[in-house]
């Protein structure tokens, strides 16, 4: 039985300790939080505090708090030479306090308090400083995740780096088309089903090859009434910077294609 302690309960930390809690061999036995939480009816069970003095003993304990905390939070632990990981992607794994045993065990996935998600298909990366320590991380995360990987703190950050463009960047530009089509009474819903479809696409082909639009084509007609219906709004310069990036990217191949029609 891996007996786990959290310490912090944001959603990264509801949601992992939900799926963890459902392991017969895998034991919560308290959860640590600065403030006052409230447990969903399932986790009631799982003892609570707010004292770092009542901390248990536990085989890992997991922070999961906000990124800029985690250091400090960590040299306030008191216990050492216990397993304690980290669930963000950006932290280095030296970033803990080496009084203790370190590791990573972050889900790379997009978390949301009031939204399952379904852990076998979240990619678990993984690191530690001992061998020992590595196999605790790979046979709890492999009791969740059907991918499982190890990388270091310095091949994570750039895979965190990548999650912020296509998760948070993303999202954004979806909520600036929201903004637009509400500010016109045009419905949102009338684009899923072409975000459905451009997501479906990646998943057998690489980005490059499904690239569409009027700036990969370099519709200077097309991209100047976009422009205008902008009419130099909040969004004009991020449309700017975006066709002139996919222009860009896309050159030559535009160039070949106006030559082959020639």
């Amino acid at each position: 039985m891996t007996r786990i302690i959290f310490m912090g309960f944001g959603n990264v930390g509801f949601h992992l300790c939900s799926a963890l809690h459902k392991i017969d061999h895998v034991s919560v036995n308290q959860i640590y939080s600065r403030n006052s939480i409230t447990l969903a009816s399932e986790l009631k069970s799982i003892p609570t505090t707010h004292k770092l003095s009542e901390i248990e003993d536990a085989d890992v304990y997991i922070i999961a708090i906000p990124d800029d905390a985690i250091a400090h939070f960590s040299e306030t632990l008191p216990f050492k030479n216990k397993l304690v990981v980290h669930t963000s992607g950006s932290v280095a794994m030296n970033a803990l306090s080496e009084k203790n045993r370190r590791g990573v065990f972050y889900p790379l996935q997009t978390f949301s308090k009031n939204r399952n998600v379904s852990f076998k298909e979240i990619p678990f990366c993984l690191e530690t400083e001992n061998a020992s320590d590595l196999a605790i991380l790979k046979s709890l995360a492999s009791t969740l995740s059907e991918t499982v990987v190890e990388i270091n703190s310095e091949e994570r950050a750039k895979l965190h780096l990548a999650a912020v463009f296509v998760n948070n960047f993303v999202n954004h530009i979806y909520s600036i088309s929201h903004d637009y089509l509400l500010d016109n009474n045009i419905s949102f819903d009338l684009l899923k089903p072409l975000i459905a479809e451009t997501a479906a696409k990646i998943q057998s082909l690489p980005p490059s090859e499904v690239q569409t639009g009027p700036a990969k084509r370099n519709d200077k007609n097309t991209i100047e009434k976009h422009l205008h219906l902008l009419e130099d709004g909040p969004y004009s310069q991020l449309y700017k910077e975006l066709t002139k990036a996919i222009v860009e990217k896309y050159k030559t191949e535009t160039e070949d294609d106006t030559r082959k029609e020639l």
